[in-house]
């Protein structure tokens, strides 16, 4: 769904299957924004963010969730994401990116 929504643009995309493979190849591609989904095979999004923040303290990582859940929602924000966002409600993500200068 998301590649579908960014694919237009002339950004350099890198797709992980699971979190696992996404901490594991951050250090190579060290994105500018990284949008993780909070349901993955082998490690959820929260508990990648977490890695991810721990070695990589500048990191914008932005969760996107089916799920409307405000405790889901904070323990993503609790892990270091810098927002939550739902998959139907896509446009709400790009104003935030809007308004915090970040380009997609």
């Amino acid at each position: 769904m998301l590649r579908t929504t960014f694919s237009q643009r002339d950004d350099i995309i890198f797709e992980f299957a699971d979190g696992s493979e996404a901490v594991e190849h951050f250090p190579e591609c060290l994105p500018d924004i990284t949008l993780m989904d909070i349901v993955m095979h082998m490690m959820d999004g929260i508990t990648a963010t977490k890695l991810l923040i721990q070695r990589f303290p500048a990191s914008r990582i932005i969760i996107v969730s089916q799920y409307d859940d405000p405790a889901l929602r904070q323990k993503a924000l609790d892990a270091g994401a810098r927002g939550y966002f739902l998959k139907d409600r896509l446009d709400d993500l790009q104003t935030f990116l809007n308004s915090e200068r970040i380009s997609l």
